[in-house]
């Protein structure tokens, strides 16, 4: 797990304002402005009528609540606060753990998330990882946390560690 902090300015355009993170999954967020609105990505495929829009992914893709989110938070005035938690989708995990060739599973594996936390100053993004079951093996994390800042910089996102 590592901690970044982010240029905020920055990195709201790059999550709010271009498709650079519509494949990710969106597990939740919440949004404070006049009043607290809480979002959870949890899918509910029985939603649609025509089943061939059901997918069986598990959460939603961030390219569907993005607008959402931008509707929320843009005007005059800065959020008082805000969080969003993305995760690589299940078919993002798969291909990160074939080319790393680790000895883990895609259904091994909750989550390789990015935790966004705007405080009202300053905007923190915290890696993590999360096993269906205990593991005491670090490599995962590892390779997550090395990934992510290469993700960053691919994605033209402005970053510092946070120590």
């Amino acid at each position: 797990m590592i901690s970044y902090i982010m240029n905020t300015k920055n990195c709201m355009s790059v999550l709010l304002l271009s498709d650079r993170f519509d494949s990710f999954s969106f597990i939740g967020g919440e949004i404070t402005t006049y009043c607290t609105f809480q979002i959870d990505g949890t899918y509910h495929p029985e939603f649609f009528a025509d089943k061939e829009d059901a997918g069986s992914e598990p959460y939603v893709r961030w390219s569907y609540v993005r607008e959402y989110c931008l509707s929320l938070i843009k005007g005059k005035q800065t959020p008082l606060r805000f969080h969003f938690i993305l995760s690589l989708s299940p078919d993002q995990i798969e291909a990160l753990l074939q080319r790393a060739d680790l000895p883990y599973r895609s259904g091994d594996i909750k989550g390789l998330y990015l935790n966004f936390r705007f405080d009202g100053t300053r905007l923190l993004c915290t890696t993590g990882t999360s096993f269906h079951t205990f593991v005491q093996d670090k490599s995962l994390e590892h390779l997550w946390d090395g990934t992510v800042m290469k993700l960053f910089a691919s994605k033209g996102l402005e970053f510092e560690e946070n120590s």
